[in-house]
């Protein structure tokens, strides 16, 4: 049999150079020559009882410039400086294995093996120290893959700092405050007004302290009441999706950090039975969807799937659609017919097994900023097929970081969203057995313009809106809408009060709390909740949430 390597390939002509063997070093680092574009790494032989491999492009400044992992199901990476504008001279691979039996013993013997004989700049390899180890392990909690985008292709840059956070800090009385918009520069950075409310009786986080003089604020997880500080929990993110896919479990896929890295952890499993969470990258088989952000993932009920679509990572913009089997765990990618453009930040709605997809932004050539969207595509998974209805009525104009929210198995309703330079709070209706748009007409205290919010249904009849960013600030607010009425109401929740956008709201059961002074035959007994959970996101003061937040559906609707 044969024996277990990683290997990578420098350059479009460049011999494949093993890294790491099965009685070799467990961490190697090469230095990319200068006139190589290209990296692939990929892995060869059984995998045994080894997790996975991570890899980090590093620059001249030790910033990871993209990130990825090799996984039993996932063997081959590649990157290329087109796709990475970071990518200049002195760029480091960084390869660490995980899980299996490894020793030192043979490091030479690999690093002897993969220097290239035909370049002029040769590969240096190292073990990482210790000390460097621990210089970066703040910095590793949240890196994934990413870059600092420019004008082209920016909406899919979530504007933030470089700090990961799971609960917020307050904002300094007269701190300095940029006055940049988002809809200037579409890379301008979210700016957030609000202060955050720290009493927050249902935030499962721990708690934290503003650095001081400017120093780097340590990553920190969020921990559940049921977790200690040994376990793990999502790395702060934004851009991401949470798909709940039974009562009890959701699906966290993708999502992007600090320092606009991509998220080296991108799916984790949420039990909402004991509120944990674990990591479920290597728990499905089959070729796993790219890191990315502003994609959208749907759960189909009756076929127990999970479908992602779209989504971007720098400057690649995807149209792909992968499906994840919740019954057998194992990822497929769909060779679809029809025609539908690469998409990031639309909607997508499941109704009667079908995906809706509305709006988003796509990209154009050079110099041409990127563009959104007005069109809905439909996708058919029976067929594997996307087509165009026709509709009727007065559509929504062009927009990406709406949101779209069915309601009685009939309607989508559309709030919000933003298009170069204008921020809307407008709501449409579409009527899906009518396939006709018509503008909902709202009384109330409606929501200011936003985008990037999070909303759910609560009910028959009414479904909330939450945070999301204005083109200056993110926001806090709370609100309600009522179709019967096509009212708004505005909710004061403490739980609820953190400014943040680009994070994720769904609801799901979980276990209601118990009063002490119940009886025995009371407290054995289990009542379930329908609960509003809130997870991640951003606040543009540089701060990347890992919270999870529970409020009562009930408390909710009561309020409302």
């Amino acid at each position: 049999m044969d024996e277990f390597g990683v290997y990578a390939s420098f350059g479009v002509n460049g011999p494949p150079q093993r890294l790491l063997r099965t009685r070799g070093s467990c961490r190697v680092s090469a230095a990319v020559p200068p006139s190589v574009r290209q990296v692939v790494l990929f892995s060869s032989g059984p995998w045994g009882e080894r997790i996975c491999v991570n890899a980090e492009l590093i620059d001249a400044n030790q910033i990871p410039i993209t990130i990825g992992k090799l996984t039993p199901y996932n063997k081959c990476l590649s990157w290329e400086q087109w796709e990475e504008e970071t990518w200049t001279d002195g760029v480091t691979l960084h390869v660490s294995l995980e899980g299996g039996n490894v020793t030192n013993s043979e490091l030479i013997i690999a690093v002897n093996e993969f220097t290239p004989k035909n370049t002029t700049a040769p590969l240096a390899d190292r073990e990482l120290s210790g000390k460097r180890k621990r210089e970066r392990t703040a910095e590793e909690d949240s890196d994934g893959g990413g870059e600092t985008s420019k004008a082209r292709g920016e909406e899919n840059i979530y504007p933030n700092g470089v700090k990961e956070k799971t609960t917020p800090v307050r904002k300094v009385k007269g701190q300095a405050k940029s006055c940049q918009k988002l809809f200037a520069n579409r890379a301008d950075a979210f700016k957030a007004n609000a202060a955050a409310n720290e009493a927050r009786e249902t935030q499962m986080t721990v708690g934290g302290t503003p650095p001081q003089n400017g120093a780097r604020m340590k990553s920190r997880q969020a921990k559940t009441p049921t977790q200690t500080s040994s376990l793990v929990s999502p790395s702060g993110r934004w851009g991401q999706t949470l798909c709940p896919i039974d009562a009890q479990t959701a699906i966290l896929i993708g999502g992007q950090g600090a320092r606009m890295q991509f998220c080296k952890d991108p799916m984790w499993k949420l039990c909402t039975e004991d509120m944990s969470w674990v990591t479920a990258e290597t728990l499905a088989q089959g070729p796993t969807p790219e890191a990315r952000i502003g994609h959208s993932a749907v759960f189909d009920p009756d076929s127990k799937r999970i479908f992602v679509f779209g989504g971007s990572k720098n400057k690649k913009w995807f149209n792909d659609m992968h499906i994840l089997d919740t019954k057998s765990w194992r990822w497929t990618m769909v060779e679809a017919q029809g025609k539908v453009p690469p998409l990031a930040y639309h909607s997508c709605s499941m109704f009667r097994g079908e995906l809706f997809v509305l709006g988003g932004v796509f990209p154009r050539p050079n110099p041409e900023p990127d563009g959104c969207s007005d069109s809905l595509y439909i996708f058919d998974p029976h067929l594997s097929i996307w087509y165009q209805p026709i509709l009727t009525g007065d559509k929504p104009s062009p927009r990406s970081g709406h949101s779209a929210c069915v309601i009685q198995e009939r309607y989508i309703y559309v709030f919000g969203g933003w298009d170069t330079p204008v921020c809307y709070s407008d709501m449409y209706m579409l009527d899906l057995g009518l396939m006709e748009f018509s503008v909902v007409k709202t009384s109330g205290k409606a929501p200011s313009p936003r985008s990037w919010h999070g909303s759910a249904v609560l009910s028959e009849t009414k479904f909330l809106i939450h945070g999301g960013y204005n083109g200056n600030n993110a926001l806090s607010d709370t609100f309600i809408f009522d179709i019967e009425t096509d009212s708004w109401t505005k909710l004061k929740l403490p739980q609820l009060s953190v400014p943040r956008a680009g994070h994720s709201i769904i609801t799901m059961e979980t276990p209601a709390r118990r009063d002490p002074s119940e009886d025995e035959e009371s407290m054995s007994s289990v009542s379930i909740r329908r609960t509003l959970l809130v997870f991640g996101g951003g606040d543009n003061e540089g701060n990347f949430f890992s919270d999870l937040t529970s409020v009562s559906v009930e408390e909710l609707l009561d309020a409302a």
